[in-house]
């Protein structure tokens, strides 16, 4: 059972301490903009619910989407006025970009964010972020589309909605069941490093963010929710629909040439210590075994259909080393990313020439038996020698998986040590560093690139001002505020 970490991969998920002093557990940010109307009564709204029902200090973040309304002023207003609101403004646009540069700067363990409108029943937040306070879940949706789900909304909605969920579950095999729902949390220790890795500063931000952390391997937890359709709702419904069919097809193109680092998210094997203390069992063996025994069996129907056309049209000898060449390429792609995990262009040629040498081994066992056979009867059935080939693949695919386990495939799981100066290591070698300046604007900067660095100066200074509008811890829900949607 595998169950270490390499580098760049996500610790084990732990409970989440009861509570740090001045550090809220849970920061929801609500986006807003042109909300001058909805945001106080929102706010208070929430900030009274979690008052009463919240077992942890929090915090409320509203991210201000370069609003030209009142709405900044009311922003302000309640952050001033309430210990646990804090303010936030964006000059552009984007509830992807408000979200991830709030999360980004967020010291809070645990970060949830929910529409203005609180179209979501408030009973289902601490549901919400159970999961992840507990160690038990990475991320965690509200589902308007669970079987348990009350909804109230008009037939459109509702088309749109199941439509755009089974278009993901066809393109792109995602198996959560509400993309769009504007109720959602994850924990800061997962959005450190999935976030830069979500493109979209949208409305498609929710969905990328889901379908990268699905097909890491994460844990996503589903709350059925009750939920009221809010009719004055600003969404542009067929842009936002436009975009989301882009973003459909950039993230399948991506995951479809395997170029994203997903493997930076993976994490250890549960956290129970027996699993760690187990020995003499080779790492990840029985998640191999499974999927080269898939891969291999496609690959076994697909060579023998290719030896039966290619028979057609030459002698068997010439069939099978064609039909073995095309076989083994597609065998060591399909094997190099399913059964051993290997994504990327790196060393995508190296792998395949080694896989030719398996290949090589392969065909001299193939063509070896052909030959026994045809040495023993002149004229075999073409049943006869797609039995001796069945055969022969059956004792060349044990010795391919023992190569491209221990050759090809080999298991390196030992870190690299680093002696040169701090700021000369590689980034997955550096030490963790905490402290709320590093956390607010490196990952800020990082999530954006080059290219939003107009957002993070403008989350140092907004942050700054936060900051000296703080005030001294005297209860546990005295903590900074946080995120809005």
């Amino acid at each position: 059972m595998r169950t270490d970490s390499s580098p760049g991969t996500l610790p084990a998920r732990e409970h989440l301490p009861a509570a740090t002093a001045g550090t809220p557990v849970l920061d929801v940010v609500i986006p807003v903009y042109n909300e001058e109307k909805d945001l106080q009564p929102c706010v208070r709204r929430l900030h009274d619910h979690l008052a009463r029902t919240f077992p942890y200090p929090f915090r409320i973040t509203i991210a201000d989407n370069a609003s030209t309304d009142a709405t900044p002023m009311v922003a302000r207003r309640l952050a001033d006025r309430i210990p646990e609101v804090r303010s936030f403004r964006l000059e552009q646009k984007g509830r992807g970009r408000a979200l991830r540069t709030v999360w980004s700067a967020s010291d809070a363990p645990v970060l949830a964010y929910m529409d203005v409108d609180l179209s979501t029943d408030l009973n289902a937040l601490l549901p919400l972020v159970a999961p992840l306070i507990s160690g038990h879940s990475d991320l965690a949706i509200g589902s308007r589309l669970a079987r348990s789900s009350r909804v109230v909304r008009g037939p459109k909605r509702e088309f749109i909605s199941r439509a755009y969920n089974l278009i993901l579950r066809g393109s792109l095999q995602a198996r959560f069941s509400d993309a769009q729902c504007g109720f959602k949390a994850i924990r800061r220790d997962v959005a450190r490093v999935l976030l830069p890795l979500v493109e979209d500063t949208g409305w498609f931000f929710d969905t990328e963010m889901l379908v990268l952390a699905e097909r890491a391997g994460l844990r996503i937890h589903e709350v059925p929710v009750d939920w009221v359709d809010d009719p004055d709702s600003t969404v542009h419904i067929v842009k936002t629909a436009t975009d989301d069919l882009k973003g459909v097809w950039r993230v399948g193109r991506a995951l479809a040439t395997g170029s994203l680092p997903l493997d930076r998210l993976t994490r250890p094997f549960g956290d129970d210590p027996r699993d760690r203390d187990l020995t003499d069992v080779p790492g990840g063996l029985a998640r191999q075994l499974v999927g080269f025994c898939v891969v291999g069996g496609l690959s076994t129907l697909f060579y023998l259909l290719l030896y039966s056309g290619f028979r057609l049209f030459g002698g068997s000898q010439a069939a099978n080393a064609l039909a073995l060449l095309v076989s083994a390429i597609a065998n060591t792609a399909a094997n190099r990313r399913l059964t051993f995990g290997v994504r990327g262009r790196s060393g995508a040629v190296r792998h395949q020439a080694q896989g030719l040498v398996v290949f090589g081994i392969g065909l001299a066992l193939t063509s070896g038996s052909l030959a026994a056979l045809h040495a023993a009867n002149s004229d075999p059935a073409h049943s006869t020698e797609l039995a001796v080939l069945v055969a022969a693949n059956l004792a060349a695919t044990v010795l391919r998986f023992l190569l491209f386990r221990a050759w090809v495939f080999p298991d390196r799981r030992e870190t690299t040590t680093y002696d040169g100066p701090a700021h000369d290591r590689p980034a997955h070698d550096r030490p963790a560093q905490d402290g709320p300046a590093h956390d607010h604007m490196t990952f800020a900067t990082k999530a954006y690139g080059t290219h939003d660095t107009h957002d993070s100066r403008a989350l140092e200074g907004t942050w700054r001002d936060a900051t000296l509008r703080q005030q001294p811890v005297r209860r546990p829900h005295d903590t900074d505020p946080g995120d809005a949607r």
